[in-house]
C-alpha cells in the first residue's frame, strides 16, 4: 500500500545525526518515513557530509541535497540589505532548490509539508503553495539567538546582529500566520514565542520535544575502546557554533584555573568538531584537551566524572545535556542550559549559575562523587523520541482552527 507524499525541507543535511540541529531534524525524518514517502530538499555545508547523501534514501523517496558553499552563501545573503531582508533569507537560496519544490510538488501530488527552519519556509511561501498544508518547526526563536548576540558585541557587530533580530522576528511572525502549525522544541520557548503573537494566534503555536536516542546513549552498550586521562570533566558539542564556543571560552577563563589548582591532575575536554580559532587557542591552558572530530562521543561522556554545560546564550533543549544524562552522567548546567529538560535538582543534576556557583558545584562533585545517579531514568520516563514525538502526525493532519 503506497504511502501518502510528504515534502521536507530542511536547511542542514540531516545526517549523520551528531550536531544539535541534526539530531532534531534525522528523528523527525525517521518518524516521517513511517508513514509518509518523504520528498527531502536541503544543503550541505560540510564536505564531509556529502558521502552520506546517498544513504537518505533509506528514509526517503527522493532527495535534493545542493552544496551550500558558505562564502557564496555570504556574499549573496548581502542582498538582503537591498530588498531589506533577514540576511539569513538570500543566504538559504537557491534557485536549483525553488525549482526542484516547484517540480516535486506538482510530480507527487503532494499536500503536506513539514518545513524544518525559518530560512527554508521562503521555498513554499508563495501563491501557488496556499493550498498545501504548511507546517513548520522553528525548534528555536532565531530571531531571539541574534538578540542574544547583539547584547554581547559592540559596534558595527551590535547594530548588524539587532537588523537581523528586527527582520528574521518580523519573517517568523509572517510565516506564523499563514501556515497550519508553528512547533517549537520546548514549552518555554513555544511561550516566549506566543508572547510576540496577537491572542488570535496562539492556538497555531505548539511545543515538540526534543528526545534522545536511549539505546545508542546507555552506558550498559559495549563502547569503543579509548585510551582517556584517568581524570577529566568534558563539554560536548558542536565547536563552531557560537553558543558553545561562548561557553567553554567562558569555563576556561572564569571556572577552570580555579578547578585546577585544587586538582592538579584534572583535564578538561571539549569533544565537538570543527572547534573555532578561540577554542583551539583554549589548548594552550594546562590540562585543556580539544579534540576536534570524534567518531563516537559516548566514551567521552561514559568515562567522565561529570558533564558541564555552561550554557550563556541557548534557546531550547540541549541535546548534549539530554545525552549525557541518557549516559546516566552527572551534569553541572546554567539554568540556561536546563531549559525545557526540567530535571529536579539533585546531586547528579546540578544547576548553577554566576562563576561563584558553577566553581563550587564542580569541586563539589569532584571531592564527592555522587554514589547512585538516577539521571538516565528521568530521561526513560520524560524523553525518548518515541515519547516526544508522538504528537507529530496530528499536526500535519488535523485542521487546526487559524
Amino acid at each position: 500500500m503506497s504511502k501518502p507524499g510528504l515534502l521536507m525541507l530542511v536547511h542542514r543535511i540531516p545526517y549523520p545525526p551528531n550536531k544539535g540541529d541534526k539530531i532534531r531534524s534525522f528523528n523527525l525524518l525517521k518518524a516521517l518515513s513511517a508513514d509518509y514517502d518523504v520528498h527531502l530538499g536541503c544543503f550541505y555545508d560540510d564536505e564531509f557530509d556529502q558521502q552520506y547523501i546517498a544513504g537518505l534514501s533509506q528514509w526517503c523517496k527522493s532527495v535534493c541535497c545542493l552544496r551550500l558553499s558558505k562564502w557564496q552563501a555570504m556574499l549573496t545573503g548581502l542582498s538582503g540589505f537591498i530588498s531589506n531582508k533577514a540576511i539569513t533569507l538570500p543566504y538559504y537560496y537557491q534557485p536549483a532548490m525553488a525549482a526542484w519544490v516547484k517540480t516535486t510538488q506538482q510530480q507527487h501530488n503532494i499536500d503536506k509539508v513539514l518545513v524544518y527552519s525559518s530560512s527554508m519556509a521562503q521555498y513554499i511561501d508563495n501563491d501557488s503553495a496556499k493550498a498545501l498544508r504548511r507546517v513548520i518547526d522553528f525548534v528555536d526563536i532565531d530571531s531571539d539567538k541574534w538578540r542574544q548576540y547583539a547584547d554581547k558585541t559592540t559596534g558595527l557587530k551590535r547594530w548588524f546582529y539587532r537588523r537581523e533580530a528586527r527582520l528574521l522576528q518580523h519573517y517568523e511572525i509572517d510565516i506564523c500566520q499563514r501556515f497550519a502549525a508553528s512547533l517549537f522544541v520546548s514549552e518555554d520557548e513555544a511561550s516566549a514565542f506566543r508572547r510576540l503573537l496577537p491572542v488570535a494566534m496562539h492556538n497555531k503555536v505548539h511545543s515538540l520535544l526534543n528526545g534522545v536516542d536511549t539505546v545508542f546513549f546507555n552506558p550498559e552498550q559495549p563502547l569503543p575502546p579509548l585510551t582517556l586521562p584517568q581524570q577529566y570533566i568534558v563539554f560536548t558539542g558542536a565547536m563552531d557554533y557560537w553558543a558553545n564556543v561562548d561557553a567553554v571560552c567562558w569555563f576556561c577563563q572564569n571556572i577552570w584555573p580555579k578547578l585546577r589548582q585544587q586538582q592538579p591532575q584534572l583535564q578538561f575536554l571539549i569533544v565537538g568538531g570543527k572547534p573555532s580559532s578561540e577554542v583551539r587557542a583554549l589548548a594552550q591552558q594546562p590540562g585543556v584537551v580539544v579534540t576536534g572530530r570524534v567518531d563516537d562521543i559516548r566514551p567521552y561522556i561514559n568515562q567522565a566524572r561529570f558533564v558541564v554545560a555552561p550554557m550563556l546564550i541557548a534557546r531550547g533543549i540541549q541535546n548534549k545535556v539530554l545525552e549525557a544524562m541518557a549516559m546516566n552522567k552527572a551534569v553541572v548546567c546554567s539554568a540556561m542550559a536546563m531549559e525545557g529538560i526540567n530535571a529536579p535538582a539533585s546531586e547528579c543534576a546540578v544547576i548553577a549559575d554566576g562563576a561563584e556557583a558553577f566553581y563550587s558545584a564542580c569541586l563539589r562533585l569532584l571531592q564527592h562523587p555522587v554514589a547512585q545517579c538516577y539521571n538516565r531514568q528521568w530521561i526513560l520516563d520524560n524523553f525518548t523520541w518515541q515519547q516526544t514525538l508522538s504528537g507529530l502526525q496530528r499536526y500535519l493532519e488535523l485542521e487546526i482552527p487559524a
